[in-house]
């Protein structure tokens, strides 16, 4: 899994700004086999259950900071998306500029909460949660998107004063569901199993 987010790493940087942060010492074995020196041990504080995403890209645009190396923008490549490709990072970092937060990949949601999604009041009755609930085919909704855990480009300034939960400048990269396929369950994995040969990476 883990090499399908290097090779796009690859595809749009040199190894040197490529950085893998683990504590696992078996991933490091796996990744320097692979030719891509692990720069340094994730702290343990840093490895647990409840560590967070945003601390952990801290620590590392910490790390390169210290040593006097800058970035115009940290791009995070979660290794449980593998039919992301260079192409699609590479796109992604045309929408990016120091203006905005964060660019994001995104896929169109299936549960539209204009037409499909319903939250329940105090009296335990179900009603639509976005709007009047007028639209009467799903078509005609607003489209609604969900991140896809795929691309996060990130303005490292952004970063250092807030997470990523806070950003309120995002630009939206949009990516089809196929490509989208984010391996969180074992059904996931089926999935991915079963479309790998059908589809061009």
């Amino acid at each position: 899994m883990i090499y399908y987010a290097i090779d796009a790493a690859r595809g749009i940087t040199d190894d040197t700004h490529i950085c893998v942060s683990t504590d696992d010492m078996h991933i490091i074995e796996v990744v320097e086999r692979y030719g891509l020196k692990v720069p340094f041990v994730r702290p343990a504080n840093l490895a647990t259950d409840t560590a967070g995403t945003y601390e952990v890209l801290l620590h590392a645009l910490r790390f390169y900071e210290e040593r006097d190396e800058h970035f115009d923008a940290v791009v995070l490549l979660q290794a449980t998306s593998p039919f992301r490709t260079s192409g699609h990072v590479r796109e992604a970092l045309t929408l990016y500029s120091k203006d905005v937060d964060m660019v994001v990949s995104v896929k169109e949601t299936d549960s539209n909460p204009y037409y499909i999604c319903y939250e329940e009041d105090k009296e335990g009755m179900l009603h639509i949660s976005k709007g009047d609930g007028h639209y009467t085919r799903r078509q005609d909704c607003p489209p609604v998107y969900e991140y896809n855990g795929a691309i996060y480009i990130i303005n490292p300034e952004s970063l250092k004063r807030m997470p990523m939960s806070k950003f309120t400048r995002r630009k939206k990269y949009l990516m089809d569901k196929v490509h989208s396929l984010d391996l969180d369950t074992m059904l996931d994995w089926k999935m991915a199993e079963i479309i790998f040969d059908d589809i061009t990476l």
